[in-house]
């Protein structure tokens, strides 16, 4: 055992010397007593791991944590004891007035709302809140409450009327957070036995300088090193696996002899809508569907345009009898978040030379809708949008356009079906197969611009080929994502391990 222990010390770097006298104590205390940072404590010890010092154990716990809502209801109060506290010294209190004396959001209050009436602590009748619960019952913390002085705590500690306060508090926003942690402990063998605790100095040389060389005696050792301990991974920078999918899907159009369309993500009516000829009073256009931008009112393009987008909508070009009411300049100034790139197209269109016919772009952007935010809806997304204009193209070239695409993006079957969309005539809906789940995926719609679009647009009636095409549905089925969510949570081992996209 002594040669054995010699040995390993003329193999000890600085930072395994500096935690040996500390080894009879658990890591955070290490962390404390050594002065070093938990990397280099964590290190130390994995170099002992290799020499047998020490054999190391990793546990995977799930961690119960407040998050960014449950830090302040911690501190300040769930909102349903902040109106219980309330309706306390205030009974009786019209609906109206019991939210604003309450200060709660229209969320906090209905949730309060819903909590008190399911534990029959209040009454809600002609309008008015009333208190019913007792004096004991007011001054009774809930579970939840309880629950949240508990955190952090682990899940294998939940008590069963804990894990029914987790469940209700999971329904809610942001008050607990739930997380994989790995918890790193370790053991001493008999060798380790013998060293813990030691204060161990030596005066091996570390490192080869030049002083060392003209100095050196034979008398001092080098330390020695081994070569087969394994080294902490290092990872490089690289860029985040939705842009490296964008670019992608870029290099596809690229090769195709697409040029790029580019644009603001904030856009008029005008050309979100009407250059589109969606009618003013459609329900596209409401706050539910759109983010409109208060107090800004945008500026028009050209007015013989703007006047053959209105003759377009209220009277019709090319036999058609368009929307048949009174266009407003007013609602076509409105400013919003763009609803999709299709509004990159009506602009391309309108500033194009048609001289340089035929023409072909596309672009990959980010669009904005007002939807609930969940495991398959997001409030933003990209699209994919491409068009050709050209006086010989017909509706086959766009179906070989969009199966030639995604067979480049990994899907050897497409599969169109005649459908409707607001802007295209005739339009098709694009499927792709998906070979492991044996289904056919929707990706979104495509068709050829309708005359009352391309007529005002580019002056005469001209086949353009078009398409808007969901781009997140296809980076989440590569990388096997089952939460849109999980495209923007920046989880930094994901984004170290996730593969590169390659077809």
């Amino acid at each position: 055992m002594e040669k054995e222990i010699e040995n390993i010390i003329d193999k000890l770097s600085p930072l395994e010397r500096q935690i040996i006298p500390h080894l009879n104590s658990k890591v955070p205390e290490i962390i404390e007593k050594s002065g070093l940072d938990s990397t280099s404590v964590l290190r130390a010890l994995q170099f002992l791991s290799n020499k047998g010092v020490i054999v190391f154990t990793k546990q995977e716990k799930t961690i119960i944590d407040l998050g960014t809502n449950g830090i302040y209801y911690k501190k300040h109060h769930l909102p349903e004891r902040k109106l219980l506290i309330l309706l306390d010294s205030n009974n009786h209190l019209p609906l109206d007035e019991a939210k604003k004396l309450s200060k709660l959001s229209d969320n906090e209050f209905k949730v309060s709302l819903g909590v008190l009436k399911s534990k029959a602590l209040i009454n809600l009748s002609n309008g008015k809140l009333s208190l019913t619960a007792s004096k004991e019952e007011l001054i009774k913390k809930s579970p939840e409450e309880l629950f949240l002085e508990k955190l952090p705590t682990e899940e294998e500690k939940l008590e069963d009327l804990d894990r029914y306060a987790l469940e209700n508090l999971k329904k809610r926003k942001e008050i607990v957070e739930i997380k994989r942690k790995t918890i790193v402990d370790f053991t001493l063998t008999e060798l380790g036995k013998q060293l813990a605790g030691k204060e161990i100095s030596s005066d091996a040389i570390e490192e080869l300088t030049q002083e060392i060389i003209k100095t050196w005696k034979k008398k001092r050792k080098f330390r020695v090193y081994d070569l087969q301990a394994p080294v902490p991974k290092i990872h490089g920078g690289r860029k985040h696996f939705v842009n490296q999918s964008i670019e992608y899907g870029k290099r596809i159009w690229l090769d195709l002899g697409f040029k790029e369309m580019t644009g603001t993500k904030v856009q008029t009516s005008f050309w979100n809508f009407d250059a589109l000829f969606t009618a003013q009073d459609h329900p596209v256009r409401e706050m539910h569907d759109t983010f409109f931008i208060k107090d800004i009112e945008g500026k028009l393009p050209e007015k013989k345009l703007v006047k053959e987008v209105k003759k377009a909508h209220e009277i019709g070009v090319d036999k058609s009898k368009g929307w048949q009411y009174e266009w407003k300049e007013e609602e076509s100034k409105k400013v919003a978040l763009r609803t999709h790139t299709t509004c990159l197209s009506a602009q391309t269109l309108s500033n194009l030379n048609k001289e340089k016919l035929p023409a072909k772009f596309f672009s990959i952007g980010k669009c904005f809708r007002n939807e609930t935010v969940d495991w398959s809806h997001g409030f933003e997304f990209y699209q994919t949008e491409g068009i050709v204009i050209d006086k010989n193209v017909t509706f086959r070239h766009l179906l070989g356009y969009l199966k030639e695409f995604y067979k480049k993006m990994g899907f050897e079957k497409v599969r169109f079906a005649p459908a409707y969309f607001p802007y295209t005539e005739p339009s098709v809906e694009v499927s792709v197969f998906h070979p492991q789940k044996k289904v056919w995926l929707e990706l979104g719609g495509a068709g050829m611009f309708r005359p009352e679009i391309t007529i005002p647009l580019l002056g005469e009636k001209i086949p353009v080929l078009a398409w808007g095409q969901g781009f997140d549905r296809i980076i989440t089925d590569y990388y096997k994502i089952q939460d849109l969510r999980e495209l923007y949570k920046n989880d930094i081992s994901q984004l170290r391990s996730i593969k590169a996209w390659i077809k």
